[in-house]
């Protein structure tokens, strides 16, 4: 069976095309974004209109945080490349496979150098079906096998255009959009409200812990502080010392990021993957989840070279960054340590690594060859003032509360892409059939 009937088999009234023919019938079409000559560093502005650029697509969304802008009059200049919504936009190099459907908020925004834009056209096939079918395993497959280049796939319109397209009746687009749309829709209210749960905790901890605005309030004569229990706040010291140019709390000690957890490096497990059991977790894996380069292995690891539900992930190389794993048991390699906190809680180890990134990030950009890195040595060296234990406590009936709920819905959400994965290639076949009422 050829790539014409790249998903086998399908229900009579369906019909097999390609994605470019798709379009053209729906007066839409393909095309890339505008080219390095058109948009220069200079162009990109701390406000303005978003420009979607390879590393904004992530699973079927665009990912808004860290986004470029440009002026708004070079976004009329480039006016035939912003999107609408209902468009699909992909990476025109790298990581091909992954797509983004355009939402109503995303409308008029640029699609920007490095994309390619499928639109459907008005008259056309349902855009949500669309970006599910170009989901499916198979299609993902295809477009990175047909993609051109030997150390980086590229992706261009002609390959686009060419990829075998299944259209069922419109009803039937419908009603697969929807269930498929229901479960993505529910995995992006998770994503929200963790956001606005992890600055939560984050307001918390930085006040209590880094900026001491309970303890400076006290200082100034405040009886009280907004959200902080009277029995602690009693509990405060009233005074502040000067240390390294910086007032800090009475009575609490200096300590290091290498004081409050052990930091356990894993090894080069991607050497002899079997491509079967568990995943291999590598930087990619952290900041963008599971891939096409995902490497899985079989190999029997030791706990600490094993990541569990929960566990914290410090990248020390590359994009550094410290992370909260929320997937399943999966094998630690080589560039991250394992933080196996010591006797403290893992939202206080985990909130102060966060703190003290930037000043790892400041050493690894000074060493950058191929990569920045720190060393272990580095722990030692982010200093930070530490309270007794019971104000730990006390933190924690405010800021657990929060970090748990982030990994049940981080869970959750897993569980949701999973079924959402499962469902898609039996909708998108017509191994199971829907209708609009169904």
């Amino acid at each position: 069976m050829g790539d014409d009937h790249l998903l086998g088999p399908i229900p009579a009234n369906w019909e097999y095309t390609t994605l470019g023919e798709a379009c053209r019938r729906g007066g839409g079409d393909i095309q890339t974004g505008p080219f390095g000559s058109q948009l220069h560093a200079a162009d990109y502005v701390p406000e303005g209109i978003p420009s979607i650029m390879p590393q904004n697509i992530g699973d079927n969304r665009i990912v808004e945080e860290g986004i470029a802008r440009i002026r708004p009059h070079d976004a009329e200049r480039l006016c035939r490349y912003l999107v609408r919504e209902g468009d699909i936009v992909y990476s025109r190099r790298g990581d091909v496979e992954r797509r983004a459907l355009v939402r109503a908020h995303e409308d008029g925004w640029l699609c920007g150098t490095g994309c390619l834009r499928v639109r459907l056209g008005k008259n056309g096939v349902e855009p949500r079906y669309a970006s599910f079918y170009l989901g499916h395993p198979s299609v993902r497959e295809w477009i990175v096998r047909h993609a051109h280049g030997a150390t980086m796939a590229n992706l261009n319109t002609a390959i686009l255009s060419a990829c075998p397209f299944v259209v069922p009746p419109s009803r039937e687009q419908q009603a697969i959009a929807d269930i498929l749309g229901s479960l993505d829709d529910k995995i992006e209210l998770n994503r929200r409200m963790n956001h606005i749960l992890e600055a939560m905790a984050r307001a918390i901890f930085k006040a209590w812990f880094v900026d001491f605005e309970p303890i400076k309030a006290k200082v100034a004569g405040a009886t009280s502080f907004c959200g902080m229990p009277q029995e602690i706040f009693d509990q405060l010291p009233g005074g502040l010392t000067e240390f390294d140019g910086k007032l800090v709390p009475n009575g609490w000690s200096l300590k290091a990021t290498s004081d409050i957890a052990d930091y356990v490096n894993g090894r080069a497990f991607t050497k002899n993957a079997t491509g079967y059991g568990r995943m291999v977790i590598r930087i990619a894996e952290l900041n963008s989840g599971p891939g096409s380069a995902t490497k899985y292995s079989q190999v029997n690891t030791e706990p600490q070279y094993t990541a569990f539900p929960d566990d914290i992930l410090f990248a020390w190389s590359g994009s550094l960054g410290v992370y909260r794993w929320h997937r399943d048991e999966a094998i630690i390699n080589q560039h991250i340590f394992k933080v196996i906190p010591n006797d403290r809680p893992s939202w206080y180890v985990y909130y102060r690594l966060v703190e003290a990134m930037p000043f790892f990030q400041a050493i690894a950009s000074t060493k950058a060859t191929t990569m920045g890195h720190i060393k272990r040595g580095h722990l030692s060296d982010a200093m930070f003032v530490e309270p007794p234990g019971w104000f730990i406590d006390a933190a924690s009936k405010q800021i657990r509360p929060l970090y748990d709920l982030i990994h049940c819905n981080e869970r959750q959400s897993i569980t949701l892409s999973a079924l959402r994965d499962a469902l898609l290639p039996k909708l998108i076949s017509g191994e199971i059939c829907v209708s609009g009422g169904e």
